[in-house]
């Protein structure tokens, strides 16, 4: 493999864009083995999902609006490692302004790196289900473990929340609440959010809890209805992602 080793900035982006697991734990099971990172040259940080042995899946806006992008993570040593993806994919109903124009946006993109990433990474299992209100969900990534502080991202830490349905039951998101400040922040966005150990979505934004950056809702992108896209880009690079009907 390669090794790009750059001098990409690792900073966070505002809290309206990549989100972090503030509230939750340090995790070195499954899910941690099929995560890596993705950073951006405008300081960005983001999580991943590996979904191939040289494809992530992650956010859309984690691999947009700047002008290269990095998947990300560290080598036996402990060195940072720094790939150049050599294709991606945005998904065609992607807005970069839904946000401030209250538009529906499928925030999902994935990633194809020339090499296959190091055999201690896993392809993650993903769910068509859709988790409704009251079920647990566990949330992960590599952002910040403390508010307002980017020395802290880096680490994969998960939280256990619950799903909650604050605007009624969507077919398109997934939402979830932990107890107190908990839940994802500055550079979780693209990470996992996993049901009966299956990745369900991909987290894309989270909101303030009162008095803090964090840690109130997290919403994620349910990956079952957009599993026809999904399964089509890989197909076109000859690959393909393991289900769990």
């Amino acid at each position: 493999m390669k090794h790009v080793i750059g001098s990409l900035l690792v900073l966070a982006l505002p809290a309206t864009s990549a989100q972090a697991i503030v509230g939750g734990s340090e995790d070195q099971g499954p899910l941690s083995r099929s995560s890596v990172m993705v950073l951006s040259s405008n300081g960005g940080v983001c999580s991943a999902v590996v979904v191939a042995p040289d494809v992530v899946l992650t956010a859309a806006h984690c691999v947009t609006g700047a002008a290269e992008h990095r998947v990300h993570f560290r080598d036996e040593t402990g060195e940072p490692v720094l790939i150049v993806p050599s294709a991606k994919a945005v998904n065609p109903g992607y807005d970069a302004k839904a946000i401030e124009t209250r538009r529906r946006s499928i925030d999902l993109a994935l990633v194809r790196v020339r090499d296959k990433l190091p055999g201690r990474f896993e392809t993650a299992p993903l769910g068509v289900g859709q988790p409704r209100a009251g079920r647990d969900v566990v949330v992960g990534g590599y952002g910040l473990a403390r508010i307002d502080e980017p020395k802290t991202t880096g680490t994969f830490r998960t939280a256990d929340l619950k799903v909650v349905e604050p605007y009624g039951p969507s077919s398109i998101l997934l939402w979830s609440r932990g107890t107190g400040a908990m839940g994802a922040c500055q550079g979780d966005s693209g990470g996992p959010m996993a049901a009966d150990g299956t990745v369900v979505a991909i987290t894309s934004w989270s909101s303030a809890a009162k008095g803090k950056g964090c840690g109130d809702i997290t919403q994620g992108i349910l990956l079952g209805p957009q599993r026809r896209w999904i399964d089509q880009v890989l197909a076109g690079w000859n690959r393909t992602a393991r289900w769990n009907d």
